[in-house]
């Protein structure tokens, strides 16, 4: 992986690699070209202009098959609770994400058992990312790196998981940093918020990130949430932990703390999204909990199926 981020401005270097693929599930042929430019801008995220996508239908029988995978975790960090740093190379593959790590707010401290930024890792990386490797020929790493925004190499991974954002602590710096990546090609996904108060702090953020931004709502047939599979039934994805029965038949029943659920999100000044907001639902417990019999099957697929949409729209915008 080449540094493209100390290169000049106006040195474009441009690699094209093409193949073709196949796409299942109602797609077609597609020539693929992959740009990387020098721009200071994300290495990837330009990269992307259009990705392969070879996709077979997300079945919830298969879903329910998915299997943790042996991870290589590194500590080599100065911050205690990041075992995954980013990697001394750079990305590992074509898609690797990263997930956010940030100081939390006094009142919140620490999730059961993890800092709340990483509350479902490593399971839910390990399981959603061996399934976009399984449904699609993207490239993707195994496990994501985990990064502050003060990190330099913030600006070598594209995509970003922020987790109970709700729960974050930004100072000035930490936000503009934010803005900066958003602005430069980068895109967030934002999950597991839940309630006015969490949103409020939350949005509080991205006010100071993207000051000439406003959040609004994802509608149904918006591209980043239909790019390939149309997600028509727009059903609360719940936390573990909220779902009170489920018979193994379809009869589940879930007591989510907050309704409703939004599809949310802020796009830059050419319309593209640049930031996924999932409020009141929690697709991280969807990838997470993927080999829990308990957990309704229909939620994984669906949460996988959201989570693939939100990527390769980000690749190839």
């Amino acid at each position: 992986m080449e540094n493209f981020k100390d290169m000049p401005a106006t040195a474009i270097k441009i690699h094209l690699y093409c193949r073709v693929a196949l796409a299942i599930d109602k797609r077609i042929k597609v020539l693929i070209t992959r740009i990387h430019t020098s721009k200071p801008i994300l290495a990837l995220s330009i990269g992307f202009v259009a990705s392969i996508i070879t996709i077979a239908s997300v079945h919830s029988a298969e879903l329910s098959n998915v299997s943790l995978i042996n991870v290589q975790v590194s500590t080599n960090s100065a911050r205690s609770d990041i075992a995954n740093p980013p990697l001394p190379n750079g990305p590992s593959n074509e898609f690797h994400p990263a997930r956010l790590a940030f100081d939390t707010t006094g009142e919140h401290g620490w999730g059961p058992g993890r800092p709340w930024w990483r509350i479902d890792w490593p399971e839910a990386e390990m399981h959603f990312l061996q399934g976009l490797t399984r449904y699609t020929a993207i490239n993707s790493a195994a496990d994501s790196v985990h990064l502050e925004l003060s990190d330099d190499s913030i600006f070598d991974y594209p995509w970003l998981f922020a987790q109970q954002a709700g729960r974050w602590k930004l100072d000035d710096a930490s936000a503009h940093r934010l803005g900066e990546y958003l602005l430069r090609g980068g895109f967030m996904l934002a999950d597991d918020i839940h309630g006015p108060a969490a949103w409020d702090t939350f949005a509080a953020a991205m006010r100071r990130a993207l000051p000439d931004s406003r959040i609004e709502d994802i509608e149904p047939g918006d591209s980043v949430i239909n790019i390939l599979y149309d997600l028509d039934n727009r059903v609360q994805i719940p936390g573990r932990r909220h779902i009170i029965s489920n018979d193994g038949r379809g009869n589940v029943e879930v007591q989510m703390p907050f309704r409703p659920h939004k599809w949310k999100g802020i796009k830059d000044t050419s319309g593209r999204w640049i930031v996924a907001i999932n409020y009141n639902m929690d697709m991280g417990d969807s990838w997470e909990h993927a080999d829990d019999p308990f957990y309704p099957l229909d939620m994984t697929s669906l949460g996988y199926q959201l989570g693939i949409n939100y990527i390769i729209y980000a690749l190839t915008h």
